[in-house]
């Protein structure tokens, strides 16, 4: 599932290319599964209107909207699509010629002559309209407090693996960027988050804040399907310490990575390195 990094980083393309370009009709398929708001309604709203700004709210990218001068009257002065890209979902951008992919479960066509497709093959994304400020479930991790961050484990008696995972705690972390930051930070993801020392959760914090940005800037991790909205690889895979390197010797002390499952994910770490 892309994660926040991969999230930032289509969002940034998405806005780098089309900001100030127009919805000027939209094509949704058949399924039902992708579409929080009814297509019809969704199309209805989408037309005629000019993206003003696409940007990442947790795993959510929002595309702030507004009508062009030939929408209609009635037209609310802004509204927000939002798209949630589930486990296997893209937006690519793209020309008509460009052989559409199978899975394609929305195109937008803009006055450019381009068209945004959203591309899905498990089906778990999500398209919806959203009547004000889409906030997201959770906190801002690269925003968040050092304060405001211990105060979100306090008393808790989950692991601190599945309280990074708990998106109405810390929206947009996911698996790679839980395991990568605990590792950093040396920390045991089996450990109650509640239990966790005040200086233990402001390294935690540190090195979360620290993982993420370098993923954002490496275009995220390309660890499966993800790719950029032009189609395009990251490259933080090749940084990953302990994600995805169950039995290769930690970098710091030689010991096996472990792989065991947590909150139902599985979940990687060093079991000299991490107390």
């Amino acid at each position: 599932m892309p994660e926040l990094p991969e999230v930032e980083t289509i969002a940034t393309g998405v806005h780098r290319q089309l900001r100030g370009d127009t919805i000027l009709s939209v094509w949704f398929s058949r399924y039902r599964e992708p579409f929080k708001t009814p297509p019809d309604e969704m199309a209805a709203a989408l037309c005629n209107r000019r993206i003003r700004q696409v940007r990442r709210v947790g795993k959510h990218i929002v595309f702030d909207l507004e009508p062009t001068p030939q929408a209609s009257a009635s037209f609310r002065p802004r509204i927000q699509w939002t798209v949630h890209l589930g486990m296997s979902g893209r937006l690519l951008i793209a020309t008509p010629r460009s052989p559409e992919m199978r899975h394609t479960h929305a195109v937008l066509h803009l006055g450019s002559g381009r068209e945004l497709r959203f591309v899905d093959p498990r089906r778990f994304g999500r398209l919806s309209l959203e009547p004000g400020d889409f906030q997201g479930p959770g906190t801002e991790p690269l925003a968040v407090s050092l304060a405001d961050f211990t105060a979100l484990f306090r008393g808790r008696k989950l692991s601190i693996k599945a309280a990074l995972l708990n998106q109405s705690l810390l929206h947009g972390v996911g698996n790679i960027y839980a395991d990568e930051s605990l590792f950093r930070a040396g920390i045991r993801p089996t450990r109650p988050a509640g239990r966790l020392t005040r200086a233990e959760l402001g390294r935690l914090r540190t090195a979360l804040r620290a993982v993420l940005r370098a993923a954002i800037r490496a275009g995220g991790s390309s660890v499966s399907d993800y790719v950029d909205a032009e189609g395009s690889k990251g490259f933080f895979q090749v940084q990953h310490r302990v994600y995805g390197c169950k039995g290769k010797p930690c970098r710091v002390c030689g010991m096996p990575i472990r792989r065991i499952v947590l909150a139902g994910r599985g979940t990687h770490f060093c079991p000299r390195c991490q107390e």
